[in-house]
């Protein structure tokens, strides 16, 4: 199933020009990746600024409805540049495409195409048949859980397609790189769609996760950021429910390799060898991203999830006995059917004590086919509104506080920027993009990205840190 190994042979017809737009999560960079790597052996050249491209390929996010509004408004922009002249076709791949298919394509009439999954093997030849005036026939929609056996262990033979799974062209030149652990998920929460578009979980062997480690860390990434939909069960159908805690020491010591970060973890799986390995293998970020969606017991349960607010505080409390310094974020929905005052209160006293240093909230809203579309107890918008803008409040102001308890601690961070003279990166304990960043000062001129320094932090706005370098240690 896993073709990393598998290179498409080198097209010998002129090189036509696309361009990859990327939208939602870390995910999806991985599987553009791959779609960039297959579109370049196949004769395509790979350019930047899509308005340079005869093709645009959107890689689209259908997560949420304001992720889809942004994959939609991007399609039309890029239908936009047809009129310039020098690009010819548009088409929309990724997450919104495959939940969506024939219905986007026919709502949406300016992408020329509107490709699933499974055509990702040949998206060469897909983009060279729309070039040349070949219709398309609008991808159809399925549950993808379907096309694997229910059963684990018996998937790792199973012939359904997993995106993010092959080779990859690099579209980032940057210190940090996602690397796809797995695809798809098992767990059944009320609210997702997600795994009806992208299936059953699907591990990738140890083997395949450790070669593009290898790869990644001779393109210049420094730290390897681990992605799935759920990360506590890599491993279990390939026989192991462990594996990830014998992977991540294999992980760290990969040659160039100065970090390695998980993600997406789930809660009621996070199990005490697990946070071992993550709080106290060295090279491993004492990171926790847990999904933890609410803290009310009542509200979980609607929601099919496990935990409750002790269950979560009590987790915390383990990680941060192995290792104090350790990082934690999380996601939550406020607004849920059936939502209370009280289990919004309970959500709150949560987050009081649970010092977190990241905390995203969403409002929640409908998504088609998901149990919870027909649940009762629905608050209407402004309400949701005004619980979101409540949350999100105390979200802020307790992130603040704990970015401010981090003072005088010793950090090391992964530089990501330089310029005008400002040096930006990442401590261990600030994920990708969402969970803040620190600037470092006191270092020298030679300083580059990709550099790891170590420094103490002396200032922070928000959750963003400042730290200062009393002696410069490059790493």
């Amino acid at each position: 199933m896993d073709t990393t190994s598998a290179s498409p042979p080198r097209a010998t017809s002129p090189a036509t020009t696309v361009a990859m737009v990327t939208l939602g999560c870390a995910r999806n960079e991985v599987d553009s990746e791959e779609l960039a790597g297959r579109l370049e052996a196949g004769g395509f050249r790979l350019v930047e600024d899509p308005a340079d491209a005869e093709t645009v390929v959107v890689n689209t996010c259908g997560f949420v409805e304001a992720a889809k509004k942004d994959s939609v408004d991007t399609l039309l922009a890029a239908a936009d540049l047809k009129g310039s002249g020098g690009t010819q076709a548009v088409v929309a791949v990724g997450c919104l495409a495959e939940r969506y298919g024939a219905e986007l394509a026919t709502s949406l009439p300016e992408a020329d195409a509107v490709l699933g999954f499974d055509a990702y093997p040949d998206i060469a030849g897909r983009l060279r048949s729309i070039l040349a005036g070949e219709q398309q026939h609008p991808h159809t929609p399925s549950d993808r859980r379907r096309l694997l056996p229910i059963a684990p262990a018996e998937r790792a033979e199973a012939p359904a397609y997993q995106p993010g799974h092959g080779e990859r062209r690099r579209l980032d030149s940057g210190p940090m790189a996602p690397l796809k652990l797995a695809s798809g998920c098992d767990r059944r929460c009320t609210f997702c769609a997600i795994p009806a578009f992208r299936g059953s979980y699907v591990s990738r062997r140890p083997s395949d996760v450790l070669a593009e480690a290898r790869w990644l860390a001779g393109e210049g990434v420094r730290e390897l950021f681990l992605v799935s939909e759920n990360s506590t069960s890599y491993g279990k159908d390939l026989g192991d429910l462990r594996l990830l805690e014998t992977l991540l020491p294999e992980l760290a010591t990969v040659d160039g390799v100065q970090r390695v970060r998980v993600s997406y973890l789930q809660p009621a799986e996070t199990r005490p060898g697990l946070v071992t390995a993550i709080a106290g293998t060295p090279g491993v970020a004492p990171y926790f991203d847990l999904s933890f969606q609410h803290a009310s017991h009542a509200v979980l349960r609607r929601m099919r999830r496990f935990g409750d607010s002790e269950a979560f505080l009590g987790l915390l409390a383990q990680a941060r006995a192995q290792a104090p310094l350790a990082g934690a974020r999380s996601n939550f929905i406020v607004g849920f059917p059936g939502e209370t005052e009280r289990d919004l209160e309970v959500l709150c006293d949560f987050l009081v004590e649970a010092r977190l240093d990241a905390i995203g909230v969403f409002g929640y809203s409908d998504e088609d086919g998901t149990e919870a579309e027909r649940f009762d107890g629905k608050h209407d918008e402004d309400e949701i509104r005004e619980r979101v803008t409540h949350v999100t409040a105390l979200a802020e102001e307790l992130t603040a506080q704990r970015a401010e308890e981090r003072l005088d601690e010793q950090v090391v961070v992964l530089v990501e920027s330089v310029a005008d003279g400002v040096v930006e990166g990442r401590a261990a304990h600030q994920g990708p993009e969402v969970d803040g960043s620190t600037v470092l000062e006191g270092v020298g001129a030679t300083v580059r990205v990709g550099d790891m320094i170590t420094a103490k932090v002396v200032g922070s706005d928000g959750v963003d840190l400042v730290a200062r370098v009393r002696t410069e240690e490059v790493r």
